[in-house]
């Protein structure tokens, strides 16, 4: 019995023992202070400070506001972690947590993305946005904390990387170093939807988002619900389960009637002034203080806001203090290490999140926080996902890369710096009462969808109603940076359709398994997803005003995919595919126009030949000057 409990330790994981070293760590060197901060208008929000017990010295606060909670809430339970990572925990900060109006412990009303409200600090009025909860917060934190050297820096990871991009107009002076990590810019084109495509994927999340609690609380007031909700079919098979479910018009009739953010969306189909004003891009003018902007390249949730929100602070707020880094993460993985970073089945390196923590995002926050080191990070700290090496860039998109366009030929050919021609049509029927499913294995439902964005895509290559075009095996590396237009000529039988379009590297037939890859995946011949998007055909012209199509009639479908850094090797292949469905990843359009998807019956959905062109193009590294968002109105 001795023996198996010995061998039974030994097979504990590290990160059991580096959180017990954490725990007794910050038991022994920070004592914790509860305070409810009050704002300009009044209402209190609930924020927790930790600071180093060691007096004969003053600590840079570093701040992290969220909607998701901040326990432990108990006065005399420390957590078993703090800060972005071990390392900047040790080196000695001032740690403060907050919860965001209208969550858990803060008094206030909730708001999903608050407008932001142009010049409103200092405090020339009472009215609130995310950015004077900031200043009023920092405001508070200088003023009453005796052992801050006045320096403050922010970080968060997806809605918490969101506050922290939404303090950035208008900072406090204090202010001085923010790094939004994986964070959300705008709902109509991340996290909720995808270019105004709803994220069916994301169903489940309406109870955290959509209700206001009577007090504030530090119990879950979702919990529950999640247990009453989608009694529909079988949850171990997604793709079925939302096949049963039918229509988003029975997410309303079923479940969300009196969910607030649900009826929002509901009532707000097209980028309209209420989606435009809860943008935080338009806002990032005069940002005055250092920024690094963190994201994955396989963030299946926002991947849109961190390669948005740094080129937008880079074009209106030209500064040297402005650096992006996107590695091969998932949403928010570069925040703990499991020895080896894999998204899916694919192996990327080892130790690569404590690489970030210890080399990019440390050396960031001591420099402007502490004055420590010096700082030599570059514009752009960029991962190949092909080579599966960092890369260091001057600028992003960069400038060093040739740009390159793929064209479509018959016989299924991907054209390398060639246009086809539009003598050569290519055609499918999409029908979405059989979709093409998101994933080539069954994935139960789930909060979000994350194995799917480096997913084996020869399941839907097999597919009729997908178009799947590949080069010939390439005699030489060949790398694709930067930003992608999709340029599509298309025809339909009918008045609407989506537009799926995938970029994907195919590997040898004799692809050696690695420590990733589970003994049901064969990677010789795996065809891995690189980047993908959709597009609804609707919103062509304007995502404001959308249009339906004229059955029959050709017209051009532009639109971007999120930028990539990926090396196709030699003896690999590049491939694209074109669909119309996603499922359950994005919600089926019915093809046949209605004003309001939400509103759909069941009869609106019908089959549709789609017929694409061969003079269509897809443009790998050229500046991507297409108008899809209007300016916002203030």
């Amino acid at each position: 019995m001795r023996k198996l409990s010995f061998l039974l330790i030994l097979l504990l994981p590290l990160s059991y023992y580096a959180q017990q070293s954490d725990s007794a760590y910050i038991a022994q060197n920070y004592f914790k202070k509860v305070v409810d901060i009050p704002m300009r208008d009044g209402v209190k929000l609930h924020t927790i400070i930790y600071q180093p017990m060691e007096a004969m010295d003053t600590y840079p606060i570093l701040m992290k506001r969220t909607c998701y909670g901040i326990p432990p809430y108990e006065p005399e339970v420390m957590p078993t972690r703090l800060g972005p990572s071990r390392y900047l925990m040790r080196e000695g900060y001032i740690f403060v947590y907050q919860d965001v109006r209208g969550r858990w412990k803060s008094e206030g009303e909730w708001d999903n993305m608050r407008p932001n409200i142009p010049g409103n600090n200092p405090r020339k009025k009472k009215d609130i946005d995310e950015s004077s909860d900031t200043y009023d917060t920092i405001e508070w934190l200088i003023t009453n904390l005796e052992n801050s050297n006045d320096r403050v820096g922010q970080w968060g990871i997806s809605y918490p990387g969101y506050f922290t991009a939404a303090s950035l107009p208008d900072a406090h002076p204090n202010l001085v170093a923010s790094s939004p990590q994986a964070p959300i810019s705008d709902f109509f084109f991340d996290d909720f939807h995808h270019m105004g495509a709803y994220l069916e994927s994301y169903s489940m999340t309406f109870p955290v988002f959509g209700e206001q609690t009577k007090e504030p609380t530090t119990k879950s007031w979702y919990g529950d619900v999640w247990d009453e909700l989608y009694n529909v079919g079988n949850r171990n098979d997604g793709y079925e389960y939302y096949k049963k479910l039918g229509s988003l018009k029975n997410l309303t009739e079923k479940y969300y009637k009196d969910n607030f953010f649900w009826q929002q969306i509901v009532e707000h189909p097209n980028y309209d002034e209420f989606w435009q004003k809860r943008s935080i891009l338009p806002h990032l003018n005069n940002v005055n203080h250092a920024v690094m902007t963190v994201g994955g390249w396989f963030d299946a949730e926002d991947l849109y806001g961190p390669l948005n929100i740094y080129k937008t602070i880079e074009k209106k707020s030209p500064s040297k203090n402005n650096t992006i880094v996107m590695g091969p993460w998932s949403h928010g993985d570069w925040s703990r290490e499991r020895g080896y970073q894999s998204v899916n089945h694919i192996y990327f390196g080892d130790s690569l999140s404590t690489f970030y923590q210890k080399n990019i995002e440390k050396p960031f926050f001591d420099y402007h926080l502490k004055g420590k080191g010096d700082l030599d990070l570059p514009e752009a700290y960029m991962f190949d996902t092909g080579l599966k090496a960092w890369k260091k860039f001057s600028a992003w998109p960069p400038l060093d890369i040739p740009a390159v366009q793929l064209g479509f030929a018959p016989g299924g050919k991907l054209l390398i710096d060639q246009k086809g021609s539009d003598e050569h049509v290519f055609d499918y029927i999409s029908d979405p009462d059989k979709p093409v499913p998101y994933r080539s294995e069954r994935e139960a439902v789930r909060f979000t969808p994350r194995p799917y964005m480096t997913d084996d895509q020869r399941h839907a290559s097999r597919r009729p109603d997908v178009l799947t075009f590949e080069t010939e095996v390439l005699g030489d590396n060949k790398t694709l940076a930067g930003e992608i237009l999709v340029a599509l000529k298309v025809a339909l039988s009918t008045t609407d359709a989506d537009f799926v379009v995938k970029l994907i590297d195919v590997y040898p037939e004799d692809e050696p398994a690695t420590k990733a890859t589970p003994e049901h995946i064969e990677m010789g011949g795996y065809q891995q997803l690189v980047r993908a998007e959709v597009f609804r055909g609707r919103f062509r012209n304007s995502f404001e005003k959308p249009e339906p199509f004229t059955p029959g009639q050709p017209e051009e479908v532009k639109f971007p995919l999120q930028d990539i850094l990926h090396t196709f090797k030699k003896g690999h292949k590049i491939m694209i595919q074109i669909h119309s469905t996603w499922f359950p990843y994005i919600d089926r359009n019915p093809q046949k126009y209605v004003d309001n998807i939400y509103m759909a019956d069941e009869g609106d959905f019908v089959k549709s030949e789609i017929k694409v062109y061969g003079s269509s193009t897809v443009t790998i590294g050229e500046e991507v000057k297409l108008e899809i968002v209007p300016a916002n109105k203030d």
